[in-house]
């Protein structure tokens, strides 16, 4: 299983590579283990079917010169970059 840590280095490289901004220049805003709803880690894409069962994972945010970068990530180190508008709130923990 990944820990907090590595997924949130991870989502930092790639918010690095994706804005060209160095690492000290991006903010961690959150970083919290969270258990999505479903296969699509609170991340659906329009047309796709996902397993519904509860998925054990992590939600990381990341401000980088003004935006804020969304991912989402499975226990296994399966991160996703969500875009805006798409993203949706994990349950809180007594709803699981």
């Amino acid at each position: 299983m990944i820990s907090l840590h590595s997924i949130t280095e991870a989502a930092l490289a790639d918010a690095s590579r994706r804005t060209g901004l160095v690492p000290g220049d991006l903010k961690v805003i959150s970083a919290d283990a969270v258990t999505w709803p479903d296969g699509s880690l609170g991340c659906p894409q329009p047309g796709r079917m996902y397993t519904q069962a509860s998925v054990p994972g992590f939600r990381v945010r990341i401000g980088a010169g003004g935006r804020v970068l969304d991912y989402h990530a499975n226990a296994r180190g399966g991160l996703v970059l969500c875009p805006a508008g798409r993203s949706t709130e994990p349950p809180p923990a007594e709803a699981i």
